[in-house]
C-alpha cells in the first residue's frame, strides 16, 4: 500500500493558539493558500482512494484536493479526527499540562494512537495494493505515524513538528520516501 499522509491548512484558531480538538475550525485565509497549493503539488498524483478527518478543516482541505481528482472516492471517517481535548477545548493553549489532563475529559494519546491503528489495520486489509491519501491533523498524523514506524508516540512527538500541509510519503508502507515536506508552500508556481 503507498500511502501518503497530510495535514489540513492553517486555521483561524491556529492563529489565535485555541485549542481545536473536535471542534470543525476554520481554514484561514493562510490555510485555504496552502490547501490550494497542496492540491496543485498533488494534482499529477495517483489516489485509489483520498480518506480525510470529517472535521471542517481537514474536510476542506480534502475538498481542494479532490478537486483535481473527480473520479477518485473522498470519504470522511471520524476515526481520522483529532484527539478528543474535553473541557478545554475551544480555549486558548496553555503552558501548563495540566491542560490535557484526564480531570479535563480528554482523549488519552494511548485511545488516539489505538484508534488510528484500527484505521490504519483497515486499510491495509482492505486496500493492499492501493495507493491512499489521507487528510487530517497534526495529532492523527502523529497517531499514525506512531503506527506505521513502531514507536511511541512520544518518539514521534519528539521529531520535527508536522506543518500545516505537510507531506509525508510511505511507499510500499511501512518504507518512508518523504516526511515533513513543505516544499510546495515556498516553491513559485
Amino acid at each position: 500500500m503507498r500511502l501518503i499522509l497530510t495535514r489540513h491548512g492553517e486555521t483561524v484558531e491556529n492563529k489565535k493558539n485555541i485549542c481545536q480538538g473536535h471542534l470543525p475550525g476554520t481554514l484561514s485565509d493562510l490555510g485555504i493558500e496552502q490547501a490550494k497549493k497542496l492540491a496543485n503539488r498533488l494534482k499529477n498524483e495517483h489516489f485509489d482512494f483520498i480518506f480525510s478527518s470529517d472535521l471542517a478543516r481537514a474536510a476542506d482541505t480534502a475538498k481542494e484536493i479532490a478537486k483535481y481528482h473527480p473520479e477518485t472516492s473522498l470519504l470522511f471517517d471520524e476515526q481520522l479526527r483529532e484527539r478528543y481535548f474535553g473541557k478545554v477545548q475551544g480555549k486558548k493553549f496553555s503552558k501548563s499540562n495540566q491542560m490535557f489532563s484526564q480531570d479535563n475529559n480528554a482523549e488519552s494519546i494511548e485511545s488516539l494512537v489505538k484508534r488510528t491503528g484500527r484505521f490504519l489495520k483497515e486499510l491495509k486489509e482492505k486496500y493492499p495494493d492501493k495507493s491512499i491519501l489521507i487528510v487530517g491533523h497534526g495529532g492523527t498524523a502523529a497517531a499514525l505515524l506512531a503506527n506505521i514506524l513502531n514507536k511511541s508516540f512520544k518518539k514521534i512527538a519528539e521529531m520535527e513538528h508536522l506543518e500545516n500541509t505537510s507531506i509525508t510519503i510511505f511507499d510500499p508502507v511501512p518504507e518512508m520516501k518523504l516526511f515533513n515536506c513543505v516544499k510546495h508552500l515556498v516553491d513559485s508556481q
